[in-house]
């Protein structure tokens, strides 16, 4: 497991994000290592841990390859090189069930 792993999951549950769940894609995919995901109350809050993480992932001396939709998006995406983490506004989530498309996939706990 990644030190970045790491501190994007930290990232996320210093903003209160809900629920994370991390996929490992490393046997899956040659531009993804993991999918983080989680959920958030509403727009502002999932605004606050794509900022958070952001924030974190530079300072440990990582780097942001793109972030995917704004505060008015249900679901908001980083891609930090490896790990794409998710944010869904509480609801969204069940409307496209990454866990469930990806459900073969095997689950990381990452203790924080």
């Amino acid at each position: 497991m990644s030190d970045l792993l790491k501190v994007v999951v930290k990232a996320m549950d210093e903003r209160l994000a809900e629920d994370i769940v991390v996929l490992d894609f490393q046997n899956q995919s040659p531009f993804c290592d993991y999918f983080v995901i989680g959920s958030a109350l509403n727009h502002r809050m999932a605004k606050s841990i794509i900022d958070r993480i952001e924030e974190k992932v530079i300072a440990s001396g990582g780097s942001i390859r793109a972030i995917e939709g704004n505060e008015d998006s249900a679901w908001q995406l980083i891609d930090c090189n490896g790990i794409i983490a998710h944010v869904f506004v509480d609801g969204e989530r069940e409307v496209y069930q990454l866990e469930k498309l990806w459900g073969d996939l095997p689950r990381v706990e990452v203790a924080i």
